[in-house]
């Protein structure tokens, strides 16, 4: 008997052992492998466990999920509640702020808070509105607090950039969290302009080292340009050499310095793709200088052309094609790729000036008969021709970058600013006549933004003013009292709109800082 259960005991102790080595094998087995025998259901294992544990006394807490369960007659409430909570308001609003109005005109520092130039009186609200707004800009904050972390890592992503292009700018923070946190996190304006506006009266800027420190001219400058990358500047005059400086505003290092020996040297400019520079001088064929191979190419004479000279000339702005002043009212047009002469046009009078459109597919001359044409280059034809209002002998033309403005200056020193569309449209009338010049006006140009207009003449010293655009008015503070321009010649304004620089008849190229713009 006592066999019989010992052996009954053994044999009950093996099963277990041999249940439990089974049950062991099947937990390894739906680890590695997934539930194959037992397929867990998500919820009543918890349950069962809380249960079990509440039973025996021994659990601190369990979970009460009968509060996410809504009962049907309390959807209502439900859906109220999560408008209540999109719909947020302020605890508590100062009604002292709409009654109360601030002269921000009045007070020097606070100007800046202007979003028009004749405002004047706001409401307090407005008030605290835009100091913030004015707080927010100078304290941008920094990168690592920054919400959108994916934004920081994917920068340059089409939707920013298709933003930056149209001139508007969502403020960092704002894209990756939904439009009610948005408005509970900022009290600024999630859409804000990237540039601002330049206000008329008084110019700010700081006089830097010349551009051409390192190595002057040793005759008169006549042509200084910036590259597009807006680091590299050319300065050429009549001492035959075409200089590069590297402008930092510090030292302003000579990088080359190439000497044209047969060619004092007219003008000179890069092609607006940055990958050559085209130089002429009173001479029948004009240079090619190559900026990757560093590469002095000499073109010309034209074929099938007797010009004795081809030193006034612009290239279009899509860089295809070079426009030359010829004889007797012709313009020559030259391909940049093959350096060829592809057309001529013929004025009814002199040519002394030319001007492509923002798009390269239309030239504007001007010359002795006082007339201002528009040409299409696509057909050769002149599509529409005016009168320049108080001009007998035209001498100088500019575009702005946009194409929706044109100037005209003559000998007279009258400069005449127009509307493209309206002239296009049967306005004969100039939209501002600038009088500030008393002698001809022999360069013109347009800042980047086309904000700032530059007007000089090179018969009389300090002849150089600049125009505040958007209220036709010169800036007072400008040329400076206590520094002499001498003669100047020749202007540019660098692609960002940060520097100016100034060529001038006694070899220097001086350097300006435009403290509006923050980039150069």
């Amino acid at each position: 008997m006592r066999m019989t259960q010992r052996k009954k005991a053994r044999k009950g102790e093996d099963e277990k052992v041999a249940v439990e080595q089974e049950k062991e094998m099947k937990k390894l087995e739906n680890f590695l492998f997934g539930s194959i025998y037992s397929p867990v259901e998500f919820g009543k294992e918890d349950e069962e466990e809380a249960v079990d544990e509440v039973g025996k006394g021994s659990a601190l807490f369990f979970v009460d999920r009968s509060a996410t369960i809504v009962q049907p007659g309390d959807e209502d409430d439900a859906e109220l509640s999560e408008e209540d909570t999109k719909q947020r308001k302020p605890v508590w609003m100062d009604e002292e702020e709409e009654k109360a109005n601030i002269n921000i005109s009045k007070v020097n520092r606070l100007r800046k808070l202007r979003k028009v130039e004749d405002e004047s009186f706001i409401s307090g609200s407005e008030y605290v509105l835009r100091l913030r707004a004015q707080h927010a800009k100078l304290n941008p904050g920094t990168e690592w607090s920054q919400l959108d972390s994916q934004m920081r890592n994917n920068r340059y992503s089409d939707d920013e950039s298709s933003d930056e292009e149209n001139g508007l700018v969502v403020p960092r923070g704002y894209k990756e969290i939904g439009a009610a946190d948005d408005l509970l996190r900022t009290n600024e304006d999630l859409v804000v302009k990237s540039s601002r506006k330049l206000l008329p009266g008084h110019l700010e800027y700081s006089t830097l080292v010349d551009a051409n420190a390192e190595e002057s001219c040793n005759g008169p400058i006549n042509s200084v340009q910036f590259h597009r990358n807006a680091q590299l500047l050319l300065a050429a005059g009549l001492d035959r050499r075409l200089r590069f400086f590297q402008i930092d505003g510090k030292r302003n290092t000579k990088i080359e310095s190439i000497f044209i020996e047969d060619c004092p040297i007219r003008k000179a400019a890069f092609v607006p793709d940055g990958s050559q520079v085209i130089i002429a001088g009173r001479r029948k064929f004009f240079y090619s200088f190559d900026l990757v191979k560093a590469k002095v190419d000499k073109i010309g004479p034209l074929v099938g052309r007797e010009e004795k000279s081809l030193e006034v000339f612009e290239v279009s702005p899509d860089s295809s094609t070079i426009a030359f002043v010829g004889n007797e009212g012709y313009i020559l047009l030259v391909s940049t790729k093959t350096k060829e002469l592809i057309g001529t046009l013929k004025l009814n009078g002199t040519v002394r000036s030319l001007a492509f459109s923002n798009d390269g597919n239309q030239l504007l001359s001007s010359g002795g008969d006082g007339q201002v044409y528009h040409w299409d280059l696509r057909t050769g034809a002149c599509f529409h021709k005016m009168v320049d209002e108080g001009c007998i002998n035209g001498t100088s033309l500019c575009t702005s970058p946009n194409g929706s403005l044109f100037a005209a200056g003559s000998d007279s020193g009258i400069v005449n600013i127009y509307n493209r569309d309206e002239v296009l449209g049967g306005k004969r009338k100039p939209i501002k006549t600038i009088e500030n010049l008393t002698t001809k006006v022999d360069f013109m140009k347009f800042n980047s933004d086309a904000q700032i207009l530059a007007i000089c003449s090179s018969m009389k010293k300090n002849s150089l003013k600049l125009v505040h655009v958007p209220s036709y008015t010169v800036f007072s503070n400008w040329p400076p009292q206590r520094q002499v321009l001498h003669y100047p010649r020749c202007l540019d304004f660098s692609p960002g709109g940060g520097f100016m620089a100034v060529g001038n008849a006694a070899g220097k190229v001086l350097l300006y800082k435009l403290h509006h713009y923050h980039h150069a």
